[in-house]
């Protein structure tokens, strides 16, 4: 089978680096916030160019270290997207503020800068809730429309958290993913962009007073040590070992983005007949976590993805039901029909195989098994 995604073929090409630098964490035995974790934070920010980064245990931890920093809770409305993973809305919830969830662009799939100010003003004309912050979702590894975002969010007054969890290693303009709004949210989960051999996740910010707090929620809120506990928090730090392969893959991380885009330049030139193809707007450099497209019906998506299981190539769904549809959200009171972008298109995208080393071969035969497809 040709996989999403190989991990093996990276750590085939990583494997001395990665594990010279695995045995050294092993030596030195500091296997919680050690000098390799202190290491990856300061290239993070530098990589992204923002002041500070702040490694922690996963992407959703990120979300959620951050939302707490701001002191978001009861009675405040966070508002983003319903076509995404459940950490995004999930975060929310447990904090116990009420996620308002706003329709996508049909183009870049992100949320729609004129429906959030909608949603924003009707939040408030209802007077039920206050908003306080936006998660707009950089979709398979696009970044969402911020100056549009970021100048609706000043009107309001409104916080801007960034869930680059998909898009660490894009750019629009001179601005690279994870580096937009008050703070940027990046998981390193294995099979995002930069992944590492488990879950981590990171913080990026340039607000000094955002960032203290932050190493302080992730170690239980701890004061000037871990037993001077000034306020709430969690257990929500990065591995030293996870960092020290962090440090390894990112050693070459911008290279695999520039053969990430190579594959999907390839992909839509030859299946833009085919397929419905990812729309990149101008000025944006994507860090193609996916490569999704949309089949014309739910039926011939279905086609699609069985011919192609048939002939050894997988597939995915990202995402197969928007999060206002799913059960855990009955209770907010949406319904079909509600986001009808979203769930257009929730019912005809599909995510081919999509990783740096993916080979000529490989992508030959998935191009040309598609092609057959269609003529048939």
């Amino acid at each position: 089978m040709i996989q999403m995604n190989d991990l093996a073929l990276q750590y085939k090409r990583l494997k001395s680096d990665i594990d010279k630098r695995i045995d050294n964490v092993l030596n030195h035995g500091r296997f919680i916030m050690g000098p390799e974790v202190h290491e990856l934070e300061e290239k993070l920010a530098k990589y992204t160019g923002v002041k500070h980064a702040i490694t922690c245990s996963s992407g959703t931890d990120a979300l959620l270290l951050a939302l707490m920093a701001w002191g978001i809770g009861h009675g405040d409305a966070v508002f983003t997207t319903p076509f995404t993973f459940i950490s995004t809305s999930e975060v929310i919830t447990l904090l116990g503020a009420t996620p308002v969830f706003v329709d996508i662009d049909e183009r870049t799939y992100n949320i729609d800068p004129e429906l959030l100010e909608e949603a924003i003003r009707k939040t408030l004309n209802e007077g039920k809730l206050t908003p306080k912050a936006v998660i707009p979702v950089d979709l398979f590894g696009l970044p969402s429309d911020y100056e549009s975002i970021e100048k609706t969010a000043s009107k309001y007054n409104i916080k801007v958290l960034e869930d680059a969890a998909q898009s660490f290693g894009s750019r629009y303009k001179e601005k690279r993913g994870g580096s937009f709004g008050d703070a940027g949210c990046t998981s390193f989960f294995p099979a995002k962009p930069l992944g590492c051999y488990g879950d981590g996740g990171a913080i990026l910010t340039n607000d000094t007073i955002l960032s203290d707090n932050l190493k302080s929620l992730r170690v239980h809120g701890k004061g000037s040590n871990k037993y001077d506990n000034v306020r709430t928090g969690i257990n929500g730090r990065l591995d030293t070992i996870q960092a020290a392969i962090l440090l390894g893959k990112l050693s070459v991380f911008d290279e695999e983005i520039r053969l990430r885009n190579e594959i999907a330049k390839e992909y839509s030139n030859e299946l833009k007949d085919i397929v419905t193809i990812p729309e990149i707007p101008k000025d944006y450099i994507s860090a193609w976590a996916q490569y999704s497209v949309l089949a014309k019906s739910p039926e011939e998506r279905e086609r699609f993805i069985n011919h192609l299981e048939d002939k050894g190539i997988k597939t995915a769904i990202y995402y197969q039901k928007p999060l206002h549809l799913q059960e855990v959200y009955k209770k907010l009171g949406y319904g079909i029909g509600d986001f009808c972008i979203a769930e257009d298109i929730s019912k005809r995208i599909f995510s081919l195989p999509m990783y740096p080393y993916l080979s000529k071969d490989k992508l030959g035969y998935i191009i040309n098994t598609l092609k057959t497809i269609k003529e048939l």
